[in-house]
């Protein structure tokens, strides 16, 4: 058994490692996440590890991937730290429980939601579970609306334009290349901006027995942003492409009725009517910087589609 996990439970004074399942290893071979199971408790831990030799699943294996991944550890490690010591079972996160670091190791430790009452998680969402995702990212966003902080991405999400050169440069797409930084400049320069979740694909969602409640996982990319890029994120990983346009209606409009009692709830003294009247139209240009990022990454994804292509295409004939 690792002796970092037996110290781990040693700091916390949890009694005697019973222990240790490995829930699966991080992207490109950067480490794993395990769970540690002692007496009367268990707790999670991410586990980075900075590999000996780069490698990526798409070839991906430059020292700028590299340094990003590096950077969304920090940023990951500064979330729990600072931002995940409360509990709000309106947009639940695991507690950050401690952090440790070396030169080439990041542990961060945090509590088991599995413990907690959210043990499930699906790949094929249904009503409920779309709802209480959606839900909890109007919470999220409501929560955290004009907050700044510079201990996250001054941009969230992992597609982040800046933090993308080279797939922009090798994306087939010339007019969409073309109309690339104007499309990351009308989010970038929205007026209302909050900090977004960043990967807030399905697989990061964990809920409770009935699929009514959830709580999110996987903050190496948060930061400030139109909370519409989260929005169509979790769109792309939770609906089919064919489903999609029929359900466009239904998520935004579920999205902006729980953003307006988030509000409420967090006394957040903006007008409802304000943020959407923005953020709806920025629904389409988030969609199409995404789609910008996918296309260069992998052109021959599933998430590009009838309906992403149809989207964009509306989005660069406004330009």
């Amino acid at each position: 058994m690792n002796s970092i996990y037996e110290d781990i439970g040693n700091e916390l004074n949890l009694g005697l490692l019973n222990s240790v399942e490995i829930i699966e290893t991080l992207w490109s071979n950067y480490g794993e996440i395990v769970r540690l199971s002692f007496k009367n408790k268990s707790i999670i831990v991410k586990h980075i590890k900075l590999p000996k030799n780069l490698s990526h699943p798409r070839g991906w294996n430059t020292n700028l991937s590299h340094q990003r991944k590096i950077k969304s550890y920090e940023i990951e490690v500064n979330w729990y730290k600072e931002f995940s010591t409360n509990i709000d079972n309106r947009c639940r996160v695991p507690i950050g429980l401690k952090t440790f670091k070396t030169n080439s190791e990041w542990l961060i430790v945090m509590e088991d939601l599995s413990f907690s009452g959210y043990a499930v998680t699906t790949m094929k969402a249904n009503k409920n579970h779309l709802k209480s995702c959606i839900s909890w990212l109007a919470n999220f966003h409501a929560k955290y609306m004009n907050v700044k902080s510079d201990l996250l991405w001054e941009i969230g999400t992992y597609w982040h334009l800046d933090t993308r050169p080279d797939e922009l440069k090798v994306l087939a797409d010339k007019r969409l290349k073309y109309y690339a930084k104007e499309l990351d400049n009308k989010l970038k320069n929205s007026k209302y901006q909050t900090i977004v979740h960043g990967d807030a694909k399905l697989a990061n969602f964990c809920f409770n027995h009935d699929g009514s409640k959830c709580a999110a996982v996987d903050f190496q990319y948060v930061g400030h942003g139109c909370g519409m890029k989260d929005l169509i994120y979790f769109m792309s990983s939770a609906i089919n492409p064919e489903d999609c346009e029929e359900k466009e209606s239904w998520v935004i409009d579920t999205y902006f009725n729980e953003l307006a009692n988030s509000l409420k709830f967090y006394k957040v003294d903006i007008n409802i009517l304000d943020i959407e009247s923005e953020w709806r139209p920025l629904y389409y240009f988030a969609w199409a910087d995404f789609q910008r990022f996918i296309k260069g990454w992998n052109p021959k994804h599933y998430k590009i589609n009838y309906y992403t292509e149809s989207l964009t295409l509306k989005v660069l004939n406004e330009f």
